[in-house]
């Protein structure tokens, strides 16, 4: 089959298709014929190199896949299997080949074909295209989670989402509007900002023009926002951390910029604020069920219409490097996809 691999860290000049053998899934696995792969800013990060607890090079990237069962692992069947670990599939969740899901991984979404746990996939929603599958797992649960899970978001509270048109920001945008919140978001032109708005932003915010604090604070009457979704580090931190009212939270769950935010304790004693972080692999790795128990809550938004996933541009499996130069240009909004 045809592959994506990480020839060494680097730019996307080191993104390679070539052909490896067919995967073969363990007990507790399915292997997914991948109609399309979600592309993550974390799969940039990871192919530079940077990205803690990373996969070496070579490796083939693909954190999220959408397609239909091809094969379930060690003669399984339905939700009788167990995965490697022991532990047995979610509640409810059966499995047939031939099924249409979309599935979490580690690694290995930019192929014909993945390897998935049983405990991280779950049916295509009814209506929706391989896309749009491929483009919810991972910004969607991430929304979903700092939003509630992390950042304790009630009705009427103010939000702050830093790039409120990418892939976790659009989603984070219909969330918080859905659930009452007055809503500021930050991008960097006027079509992501319109994007934004459509989606439910209050107040779109054009942060290559404006101080983002400033219009915080005039339509706060400078008391501040009570939680912020941070994803970019260096001075969008800090400055982040200004614009959180007393008692204020962030949960920060990225790091675009390549440069690390970093806080005082004393800042945060005197200003009674929080810091949460948030890494979706890792908090799944540790606890599926705090993530996945949100997905039917989720595809019942998907399925009912008031949520949406806003696609961007779509690639061939071959064109990967292409695709992840795209995001590295800020060219991108909503998801970018790739199709084998």
């Amino acid at each position: 089959m045809r592959a994506i691999e990480v020839t060494e860290y680097g730019d996307s000049e080191q993104l390679e298709a070539i052909d490896v053998d067919m995967p073969e899934p363990d007990a507790g696995e399915v292997r997914i014929e991948v109609e399309a792969a979600g592309i993550n800013f974390a799969d940039i990060m990871q192919r530079r190199g940077v990205y803690p607890g990373g996969p070496e090079a070579p490796y083939t990237p693909g954190m999220e896949v959408a397609g239909t069962i091809d094969a379930i692992g060690g003669g399984a069947e339905h939700d009788s299997a167990e995965n490697a670990s022991g532990e047995e599939p979610r509640a409810g969740l059966e499995l047939d080949e031939g099924d249409r899901v979309v599935a979490m991984l580690n690694t290995g979404g930019y192929a014909e074909y993945a390897i998935g746990n049983a405990q991280m996939l779950f049916p295509i929603p009814e209506g929706m295209s391989f896309e749009e599958a491929a483009g919810f797992p991972v910004q969607f649960l991430t929304a979903h989670s700092c939003l509630f899970e992390w950042g304790g978001l009630e009705a009427d509270e103010a939000v702050l989402i830093q790039a409120a048109a990418g892939g976790v920001g659009t989603a984070a945008v219909q969330l918080a509007s859905n659930a009452g919140a007055e809503v500021f978001g930050t991008a960097s032109t006027r079509d992501k900002l319109d994007l934004a708005a459509d989606l439910g932003c209050d107040h779109p915010i054009n942060y290559t023009q404006t101080d983002f604090r400033d219009v915080v604070d005039e339509e706060t009457d400078g008391e501040g926002v009570d939680l912020v979704l941070e994803s970019v580090g260096d001075d969008v931190f800090e400055r982040s951390l200004d614009a959180m009212s007393h008692f204020g939270r962030m949960v920060t769950y990225g790091v675009a910029s390549g440069v690390p935010g970093t806080v005082e304790n004393r800042r945060l004693l005197f200003e009674n604020k929080t810091v949460k972080g948030f890494h979706l692999g890792q908090a799944a790795s540790h606890d599926p069920s705090r993530i996945m128990n949100a997905v039917p809550e989720l595809t019942a938004g998907l399925s009912s219409g008031d949520l949406e996933v806003v696609l961007g541009k779509s690639f061939a499996l071959e064109d990967a490097a292409e695709a992840h130069q795209y995001i590295e240009d800020r060219k991108s909004s909503g998801k970018v996809v790739l199709k084998p």
